[in-house]
């Protein structure tokens, strides 16, 4: 979404844009103004990253890792940009270091040597191996001329998450968190806010949510009369969605992730999420009230973060490591409901038009060029 969101405000700022994409072919529009280029699509089935799975999810092996390899660098060679924007490496990726590393070494070559920036969330995910973060470090001073911190340093800073960062040597741009285009002021409702959304993303974790959802209802004090609204990932089966809608009794509905889903949050009470980055800004501008079971499986710590830092502030209920989640989502709910103190969300959510101004004063910067 991020780099999607980024790719459009660059077109609106006048650049030409070329995004291209190794993931899935994208379930969502494209971005305006913005030609795309999708890679033969690798995934992964968790956390773990590993092993990268192809299209039709066997793993894919040599051929296919050169072939993403060549058709990369021939991107590169066509386009010869001015400015290449990474996602998330080199703090993250290291799995895709078979394409990243070469091309990065395509970029060196060239005269005019392209800017290079590293384009990379609020919170990163802690390492255990200090050699990794160290390696971190020495790729980006070597290869990198800016890195853009898509979040609010009031919010979090990037030394929470990545101690090394003073060691850094590269210019560190805070440019606000990046939420869809057209999206970066806070929604707005009128009338009473009621239902509770509970939304959660393909997986084990997240239909164990939902499970959890649906039994939490009934032990709710405060919110079981009210409407629950269960929301399932796109990665989920058609089964598993049944099997859910089933499950249900009177009161809650069960239907797919749907594309007015700030909308919903907008008129609901109540949001039960996970805590990654995109779904926390949908529900901190929406001013419905979060309750956060953050994603820690394999060691995953980014979601625990973001999640520990808005109960810090007073905009969260946060689950973890509940035996009965369903028990412990009910008492949170109503722990949300009947909060008389709940702060509000106030950071920089402007980070896409930000990125785009950076990217164009750096190239200006470079041309000598009068802005």
């Amino acid at each position: 979404m991020r780099a999607r969101a980024i790719a459009e405000a660059l077109a609106v700022a006048g650049c030409e844009v070329h995004l291209v994409t190794g993931g899935r072919p994208f379930d969502e529009r494209l971005p305006r103004g913005v030609r795309t280029v999708q890679l033969p699509p690798i995934h992964v089935d968790d956390a773990q990253m590993k092993p990268l799975r192809d299209a039709t999810g066997n793993p894919i092996d040599d051929a296919y890792r050169e072939q993403r390899r060549r058709l990369l660098i021939a991107e590169f060679d066509s386009i010869a940009p001015a400015a290449v924007l990474f996602e998330t490496f080199p703090f993250g990726r290291r799995a895709l270091h078979f394409e990243l590393l070469p091309l990065l070494e395509r970029i060196d070559a060239r005269r005019p040597r392209p800017l290079v920036v590293a384009s990379i969330r609020d919170i990163l995910q802690r390492r255990r191996n200090a050699e990794r973060e160290r390696e971190t470090v020495e790729l980006a001073r070597r290869a990198f001329d800016a890195i853009f911190v898509h979040g609010d340093p009031r919010f979090i800073a990037l030394e929470t998450t990545f101690p090394l960062a003073p060691e850094l040597d590269v210019p560190i741009r805070y440019t606000g968190f990046v939420t869809a285009p057209g999206h970066s002021e806070p929604f707005s409702t009128n009338g009473a806010r009621r239902e509770v959304i509970v939304s959660a993303g393909g997986g084990a974790v997240g239909v164990a949510l939902l499970r959890a959802a649906i039994d939490a209802r009934s032990r709710s004090r405060l919110c079981a009369a009210a409407p629950w609204r269960l929301l399932v990932g796109n990665n989920s089966s058609d089964s598993e969605l049944a099997l859910l809608a089933r499950a249900a009794g009177a009161g809650i509905s069960v239907e797919r992730a749907r594309a007015d889903f700030q909308a919903l949050l907008a008129r609901a009470a109540i949001s039960v999420s996970q805590a990654g980055y995109n779904t926390v800004l949908d529900v901190m501008r929406s001013g419905a009230r979060a309750v956060l079971v953050p994603f820690a499986e394999h060691g995953e710590t980014e979601q625990q973060t973001r999640a520990q830092r808005l109960r810090e502030l007073g905009m969260a209920i946060v689950v973890e490591g509940s035996e009965d989640l369903a028990a412990a989502l009910a008492a949170a709910v109503d722990e949300a409901a009947a909060s008389h103190d709940w702060a509000r969300w106030d950071f920089d959510c402007d980070g896409a038009r930000r990125s785009a101004e950076l990217v164009v004063e750096m190239i200006e910067q470079r041309a000598g060029a009068t802005p």
